[in-house]
């Protein structure tokens, strides 16, 4: 079974193309991970979900994929401009407790959170508090090369010093000063210049700090990622993804720092960036006070493999904006999807090959994967998926076949689901049944008004209607 070439849009280049790794059948790709001071929102996660599906088809594809995603304990402070306070130290002011008590909690929500939205375990998880001699020998390479300046806050990149530095976002140097990228300390040469190492101040002990060639003090956030990455992937990586708001700065450091530490260029092959989900039309993020997390989403009844499929119906380089009515009809066609799965799967006693190349099968396993691996267009993956569940043409073998084949990289988990909510299942209870006849009629004489009206009832009272090939069925929503 052969699975055609991925093409992936670069964000340095702005284009998608072929993909390759620099080591034939091996990968190595690195995310920027949380900064857990706080709770990790959806948001955060459709971040997370973007490089697990390709992380999943290079599976697929037969290749070896070392993947390593971090945590920031320290060093991020509230402003780009390496103003403010670190974050995690503000919050463990804030809750009275520890930096470890606070970094643990919200580490511990976001791999949780992770499995429960069907992501594939890292490979490698560094901590930046726990790699300071890396960050520290990486700053040391910059200052012995001339590349750096010490103020009275700390040390700090010369970004002249690097002529390619505003390519990677496509803005002019000169013009950062008038975006809002960055504010000016007194003593910065440069609007853009960035922290590689902060002085701890003079007025009191920080709770995290360390001894340096240049005081005490902590790291900057952006040299973290440079330095967990070359530690683990080498000093040239095939793939470095995160969300889009990294672009302008936090990777544009990245780079700088990185290619001028390393003398390498590129330092990454293939940059992929995943595009902001909003909430009523406005960036979600804690800021704003639009925690949404995972929890959010069972609290209403709603399975968060559906926010996963819900994340997957867009782009990842398209805005998406989220609803809770959007993730719940999300989560009925995936219960859709994982009815039809276990049917098929229960028929032939849980058997799945792969089908061969030809026939109604064939072609619709190379139309998933031609989808997948043009930039990971899992909108029309899904559609073909669905397609999938109700072809006549299909026997419970094929069906059984295509759709365990295509859950590798789906990650639904339906070689084990078991036909869902049947807890919940209340279509039999005769007031339900004669609703449901009602809201059949109607839908027959092309009344949408009575069935839509019909439907809304039964949801308000806690029942939630899925149209199947078999007809309606109605679950009661978990509370």
């Amino acid at each position: 079974m052969t699975i055609p070439a991925l093409q992936l849009y670069d964000t340095r280049h702005r284009a998608v193309r072929p993909f390759e790794p620099s080591e034939p059948g091996r990968v190595g790709m690195y995310t920027c991970g949380p900064t857990v001071y706080r709770p990790q929102h959806l948001g955060n996660m459709r971040s997370q979900l973007t490089p697990d599906l390709l992380r999943r088809v290079l599976l697929a594809s037969g290749r070896e994929v070392t993947y390593v995603t971090n945590i920031t304990d320290v060093g991020h402070l509230t402003s780009d401009a390496d103003e403010g306070e670190d974050k995690v130290e503000a919050a463990a002011f804030e809750a009275g407790t520890s930096v470890k008590e606070i970094t643990g909690r919200w580490t511990d929500q976001w791999v949780t959170d992770r499995r429960r939205l069907g992501c594939l375990e890292p490979d490698i998880v560094p901590r930046a508090g726990e790699h300071i001699d890396d960050q520290i020998a990486m700053v040391a390479t910059l200052v012995d090369r001339g590349l750096t300046y010490v103020i009275e806050d700390g040390v700090y990149f010369d970004v002249t010093a690097f002529p390619r530095y505003a390519e990677f976002a496509g803005i002019a140097l000169d013009d950062l000063a008038a975006t809002g990228r960055v504010r000016h300390l007194a003593d910065k040469r440069h609007p853009a210049d960035f922290a590689l190492w902060k002085f701890s101040p003079g007025s009191g002990k920080r709770l995290q700090e360390w001894d340096s060639p240049w005081g005490v003090g902590f790291p900057g956030w952006h040299i973290e990622c440079s330095a967990m990455a070359t530690r683990y992937l080498g000093e040239q990586i095939d793939i470095h993804t995160g969300g889009v708001d990294h672009v302008r700065v936090h990777h544009s450091n990245e780079i700088a720092q990185s290619e001028c530490a390393l003398d390498v260029h590129p330092w990454v092959a293939f940059w992929v960036h995943s595009e902001f989900l909003d909430l009523a039309g406005l960036k979600m993020s804690k800021s704003r006070g639009h925690v949404l997390v995972v929890d959010s989403l069972t609290e209403r009844g709603i399975d968060p493999l559906a926010f996963r499929y819900f994340t997957f119906q867009a782009h990842y380089r398209q805005q998406q904006t989220f609803t809770f009515d959007a993730v719940a009809a999300a989560g009925t066609a995936l219960r859709r999807l994982v009815h039809h799965a276990v049917v098929a799967r229960d028929a032939v006693g849980g058997d799945a090959v792969a089908p061969a190349a030809g026939g109604r099968a064939g072609e619709l396993r190379d139309a998933f994967w031609a989808a997948l691996t043009d930039d990971l267009n899992s909108s029309r993956a899904l559609s073909i998926a669905s397609a999938v569940t109700r072809d006549p043409e299909l026997t419970a073998f094929e069906r059984w076949g295509l759709l365990a084949d295509f859950d590798r990289v789906l990650g639904f988990g339906l070689a084990t689901a078991s036909e869902p909510d049947a807890a919940g299942e209340v279509s039999g209870d005769p007031a339900v049944a004669a609703r449901l006849a009602e809201r059949q009629a109607a839908r027959a004489a092309r009344d949408f008004a009575t069935a839509d009206a019909i439907r809304d009832e039964l949801s308000a009272a806690g029942i939630e209607i899925t149209d199947t090939p078999d007809g309606p069925r109605a679950r009661r929503r978990s509370a």
